[in-house]
């Protein structure tokens, strides 16, 4: 019934259009007389009027058969766009030529400016019949919204801009207001965007917020690099504003650009650096065709490995994890997304000789990620012995199986804790890094350690712990005003990882250039603003003090590393320490061999290894 409805609807409509047209035929026919004659009924000559009504009917048909042909009685109006408007306008001279023909054919004569004017006036009648609903929706649109819209501010009058001020002035399905545009280029400066006047630049933002009550800013610029968005959102955070973003130029090469691919801009972009690029054709060739394995594949960075191993057709991917339920998960999404993939996951210790062994020699691995790891600081300091048995042990078990079973490449994903630390997990990896190197000069297998800093949204990480604070309504809880790290994206950590695989020659500590380190108080501050709040007001933060292990800056090099480029700008090389092997093999005996023990004094064994540990330091920077 509904449906019969609609389609009754649909026919009165093109009825009722087609109706007007036919009216609007005989008027256009007698308005374009009276143009011709300056406005002056009475001084039209009546055969005129008698010609130009006496196949009038003829006209009409032809007319309507012509406006059918080119959709003007199918169209959705009230989307209309050029592609109608140029339709109305060829209907319109062909239905002049129309009447020029029969009244030709007829042996009749009529001024040549008639045809003319007909074509305009037709023209206009039938563009108002079409575009007066619009119009009418429009207004009304504004009146009934005008109580309860959100305030737009729109920064950048670039194709993304137009696109967004087009569809949030004429969606009915968007509640919003685009009161302002800001675009940085001087020239575009009083011009107008669909009625939207560009009114200053970036620095004019918080101004017009205030004038204009403005309560989301949206920033169309999906071009602009990172460093440009980072002082762009510096000055927006500070509005109060909720903001949003456009993700990428893809988003206008693919004509996707609308409101919903809108983003809330997440504190990442705040850290104003541009992503890690890397050769995907370089890291495709390496991959392609190979067994990888990655332990710790369950993890925030062995997961995200696996996923862009999935997509560069590996032969066969084998994740190894301990714990169960985050390796089910990425297990189920690799499954879901490559359903040809070669996928094998185990549950397993890397700290089980026996069990790493079967599965190197079952798997014969041609390349291996080694990212199972303890990472947690505080939690490794109130449990030392453990961080030694999973991190150090289990690296030493895993690269053994690896030089065993003649893996080609493997690198471990270290941490620049590593560098000078003061907590036993960055100790421990830095022992996994001597391991790495150690076994670099006496194997087939090339070795090389990857070291980054922090990494956002990872497990353990200060960003969920702060949202989750926030949303409770805070407090947000910082260690110390002045501490600071490095950080890096998920994807930016694998990306690193992957293309050291590539440029691995064996021996190398593969170190990203993170760009300015960021205070943490600062982070907390941009994700309060950044969640519609103001730090200190409605979100308070408190400095709780060093955690045991933590310092207040974190380094990438140690002295003695050096540092050479590579063919990517923001990945260099810090060629290793030299070490007594020898001598390091046997402390690393005798480590494994005590620490199973459960001692109280497993640091000073850690730190006869790593004379750069310093755990006093730990807490007091």
């Amino acid at each position: 019934m509904k449906i019969l409805i609609e389609r009754n609807q649909l026919l009165l409509k093109k009825l009722g259009l087609a109706l007007f047209d036919m009216f609007a035929v005989v008027v256009s026919s007698l308005l374009a007389l009276v143009l011709r004659f300056e406005g002056n009924y009475s001084a039209i000559p009546r055969e005129y009027i008698d010609r130009s009504l006496q196949y009038i009917s003829i006209v009409m048909v032809v007319t309507l058969i012509i406006f059918y042909v080119l959709r003007l009685y199918g169209s959705l109006w009230s989307y209309a766009g050029a592609t109608e408007f140029m339709n109305i306008i060829i209907a319109s001279v062909l239905s002049s030529g129309v009447q020029m023909a029969v009244i030709v054919l007829m042996d009749m004569k009529m001024p040549r400016s008639y045809y003319v004017f007909y074509g305009m006036c037709l023209f206009g009648m039938v563009a108002v019949s079409r575009y007066s609903y619009r119009v009418l929706r429009t207004v009304a649109k504004r009146q009934k919204d005008s109580q309860n819209r959100t305030n737009v501010l729109i920064m950048g009058a670039g194709g993304a801009g137009n696109m967004l001020v087009r569809e949030i002035t004429n969606s009915s399905h968007v509640n919003k207001r685009v009161v302002c545009i800001v675009d940085d280029a001087k020239a575009k400066q009083g011009s107008y965007l669909h009625g939207v006047k560009i009114m200053g630049t970036r620095e004019d933002i918080p101004r017009l917020v205030k004038k204009y009550h403005v309560d989301e800013i949206m920033l169309a610029i999906p071009s602009a690099p990172a460093r440009e968005i980072k002082k762009i959102l510096d000055i927006c955070k500070e509005t109060g504003c909720e903001l949003k973003r456009l993700p990428g130029i893809y988003q206008l090469v693919n004509g996707e650009v609308s409101v919903n691919t809108l983003k809330e801009v997440e504190v990442n972009d705040l850290l104003g650096r541009e992503p890690v690029e890397v050769d995907l054709s370089a890291i495709l060739d390496y991959v392609a065709g190979k067994t990888v394995l990655v332990t710790g594949g369950g993890g925030s960075i062995g997961s995200e490995i696996c996923r862009q191993v999935a997509e560069h057709n590996p032969r066969r991917l084998v994740i190894v994890d301990i714990y169960e339920n985050t390796t089910y998960d990425i297990q189920n999404e690799l499954k879901n997304k490559y359903p040809y993939l070669d996928l094998s996951v185990l549950i397993a210790s890397v700290r089980n000789t026996k069990r790493m062994d079967m599965i190197f020699e079952k798997y014969r691995p041609d390349i291996v990620y080694h990212a199972a790891a303890h990472k947690h600081v505080p939690l490794m300091e109130d449990s030392p012995n453990e961080a030694v048995k999973n991190n150090v042990l289990g690296t030493w078990k895993v690269v053994q199986a690896a030089d065993r079973w003649k893996t080609k490449r493997f690198v471990m994903i270290s941490t620049d804790k590593a560098v000078n630390p003061t907590n036993i997990m960055g100790a421990t990896k830095r022992i996994c890094e001597m391991i790495v190197q150690t076994y670099n000069n006496r194997s087939q297998t090339e070795f090389v350690s990857v070291r980054f800093g922090n990494v956002l949204g990872s497990n353990g990480s200060v960003i969920p712990l702060f949202k989750k604070q926030i949303a409770q309504g805070g407090p947000v809880t910082v260690t110390h005003p002045d501490i600071i790290r490095y950080f890096m994206t998920i994807p930016e950590a694998v990306s690193l990882v992957l293309q050291a695989g590539v440029y691995a020659r064996g021996g190398e500590i593969f170190v990203l250039d993170m760009g300015e380190p960021v205070k943490i108080v600062d982070l907390a501050r941009n994700l309060i603003l950044l969640s519609g709040h103001k730090p200190d007001e409605d979100i308070p933060i408190v400095f709780t003090g060093l955690r045991p292990g933590e310092k207040l800056y974190e380094e990438m090099l140690m002295k003695e590393e050096g540092l050479r480029d590579t063919e990517n700008k923001l990945i260099h090389i810090g060629m290793p320490i030299k070490i007594d092997e020898k001598k390091f093999l046997m402390q690393l005996e005798n480590l494994a061999s005590y620490v199973v023990q459960e001692p109280e004094d497993i640091r000073k064994w850690v730190q006869e290894i790593v004379p750069t540990y310093h755990p006093m330091l730990g807490g007091k920077g």
